[in-house]
């Protein structure tokens, strides 16, 4: 058997992911202008969308919508963290928090924490994934975390079920 670091996280299926693996995802820089844009189109509130206003508000500026956080993670996990072959989706988010305003120019940086997994009793095709999402800007301040809930095919379905 080829050893799990060996094998691309995008080519990974469920026996792959083991509790206690830690994965660094990638980073984004914050862009003004997609902020303000996401925000009018999703989540129009003053201090997404009016920097002057903004600055009147409780935050002191311009923020990023938390969705547009949440968007800015999902697009690394995508890229660098879900399984190409295995993904079966996320039927849940557990425990979404925004710990901190996001702001046009913070860098954001993004780790996955695999909490567990388990092969499922129904459907033994597959498996269960739950992993800690956080995402830190550049001083590693922590702004935003989730628990993903995943299903990932099984590279070998389990023997001897029906």
């Amino acid at each position: 058997m080829t050893p799990v670091d060996d094998i691309a996280i995008p080519e990974r299926y469920f026996e792959d992911y083991r509790a206690g693996n830690v994965h660094e995802v990638g980073s984004v820089r914050v862009d003004k202008d997609e902020v303000i844009e996401f925000a009018r189109r999703y989540d129009p509130q003053v201090f997404h969308v009016d920097e002057c206003a903004a600055r009147n508000t409780f935050f002191g500026g311009l923020i990023a919508s938390g969705w547009h956080t949440a968007a800015l993670m999902m697009r690394l996990l995508a890229d660098n963290f879900v399984s190409k072959v295995a993904s079966l989706g996320a039927p849940a988010v557990d425990e979404l928090r925004w710990h901190l305003p996001v702001r046009p120019g913070d860098v954001l940086s993004v780790r996955a924490i695999v909490l567990d997994t388990r092969r499922s009793r129904s459907k033994p095709d597959r498996g269960v994934m739950r992993t800690r999402i956080e995402v830190t800007n550049q001083r590693g301040e922590l702004a935003m975390s989730l628990i993903a809930v995943n299903i990932l095919l099984c590279r070998e379905p389990a023997r001897g079920r029906n």
